[in-house]
């Protein structure tokens, strides 16, 4: 018998079991109603996104990952992009108010991440995902019918009880705005209009949102008198307890314009064998059972990496494609002394972004500029005598060639990209020369 697409999320660790705080904490509102659900008939599942970006990051792999999971079992996804919660935004989580995002910001950052969200889910065949934007039914009821048709059906007492408002309102200095007080019903009512609209019966989200999620069945049992479902999945920190999807500060972002290729890969590269285990069932679709004999082999020899590489891998081919990966094999290869040949500005710019670099003239490199005079110029040799001796030694490399000919001439001929050039002296000290029009 099949596996449930239940189990499969169970035994990826993709069904919550605790909060941040390590304590057991409800996964699913009906575990036994999910499980009949799912293992005798198709259903629909939703999530939302929050537009306040115009690209989604590695922390939206989660949820990404879980509704694949569920069209490959043969259900339906529902993406669901908030263009009206965008613009209040969610305080589960958060000590601080977001910054509210005008109208014309959200509708540009909800078009990105619709054209992004396609490479993860199909819109095609017999359970083709949807699509939906929650400004389309929010925004059209009046204030006082959202009173009469939502809000009488919730008390104050209920909507403080939950975690997300308890926790601000103990925070006396911050607190929390009647905007984001109201952010919780803005989202029941999300899960009852797909419920009834689109025969929606399980949300998902992270272990942060079962109060809203909650609150959605709640209003859908009221107004219908039917159970819905909810089901979440763990927030991910790294085993050290540092917050997952931070590279030096900054976030890895699914946009190749904003993280290249490259640089995603060695993010997964850079994993800890800790964590290891627990990314490659979270982010790729390699079946468990293989997973644990890769990690089997990785305790070998951990020195090389190998589960890192896989993961990289795999990750890499989810989210940027088999050209994008290998985009970043190439690029990777690059620190290991392999040609140049192919690759872009903007991929040397990544590779290199921490080496010297010198701006040039391009009429003068078209014009010929020898080895010894850039080798000089740069400040990679003092003088033009110490790189004469370094060429005439093997010990100078151009675009990761090692040069002979110590009356060696550069032109546009010898570009590794569009404008630049590599230099090298040993093994490990670069230099890359960028020529300007």
């Amino acid at each position: 018998m099949a596996k449930s697409v239940f189990d499969e999320l169970n035994d990826r660790g993709l069904i919550n079991k605790v909060d941040r705080d390590g304590k057991q904490i409800l996964a699913v509102t009906n575990e036994v109603a999910a499980r009949e659900a799912l293992s005798s008939r198709k259903v629909s599942i939703y999530i939302g996104f929050d537009p306040s970006a115009t690209s989604l990051h590695v922390g939206n792999l989660v949820p990404i990952m879980t509704l694949a999971h569920f069209q490959r079992a043969g259900h339906r996804p529902i993406v669901l992009v908030g263009g009206a919660t965008g613009m209040i935004g969610d305080p589960s989580g958060r000590s601080t108010e977001r910054t509210l995002l005008d109208n014309d910001e959200v509708d540009k950052n909800v078009e990105a991440i619709k054209k992004q969200l396609s490479r993860f889910v199909s819109f095609e065949g017999e359970n083709a995902a949807i699509m939906v934007n929650n400004a389309d039914w929010i925004g059209q009821k009046s204030y006082l019918e959202w009173l009469r048709d939502v809000g009488k059906h919730f008390t104050v007492n209920y909507m403080i009880a939950k975690e997300s408002v308890r926790s601000r309102l103990e925070d006396r200095e911050q607190g929390i705005t009647y905007t984001e007080f109201s952010y919780m019903l803005l989202q029941a009512y999300d899960f009852f209009h797909l419920f009834t609209e689109f025969d929606c019966l399980i949300q998902g989200g992270g272990s942060d949102q079962w109060g809203n999620i909650t609150a959605g069945t709640d209003l859908i049992r009221k107004r219908t008198g039917k159970e819905a479902i909810g089901i979440t999945y763990p927030l991910i920190t790294t085993a050290s307890g540092e917050k997952f999807g931070k590279s030096a500060g900054n976030a890895i972002w699914l946009d190749g314009d904003l993280t290249s290729p490259y640089s995603f890969y060695q993010y997964w590269i850079n994993s800890e064998d800790a964590d290891v285990e627990r990314y490659l069932k979270f982010f790729s679709f390699v079946p468990v059972e293989d997973i644990a004999t890769i990690c089997e082999e990785h305790a070998k020899d951990p020195h090389k990496r190998e589960a890192q590489k896989r993961l990289a891998a795999e990750v890499t081919r989810v989210v940027h494609g088999e050209e994008g990966l290998q985009s970043a094999l190439r690029a990777t290869q690059v620190l290991f002394g392999s040609t140049l040949d192919g690759l872009s500005d903007k991929e040397l710019n990544e590779i290199f972004k921490d080496v010297p670099s010198t701006d040039m003239k391009m009429t003068d490199l078209k014009a010929g500029i020898t080895l010894i005079d850039m080798l000089a110029d740069t400040g990679m040799c003092k003088s033009k005598g110490e790189a004469r001796r370094l060429i005439k030694g093997g010990g100078v490399s151009v675009n990761n060639n090692r040069v002979e000919d110590i009356e060696l001439t550069l032109t546009d001929a010898n570009l590794a990209s569009e404008t630049m050039i590599m230099l090298r002296s040993g093994k490990k000290r670069y230099h890359l020369v960028k020529f300007q029009n």
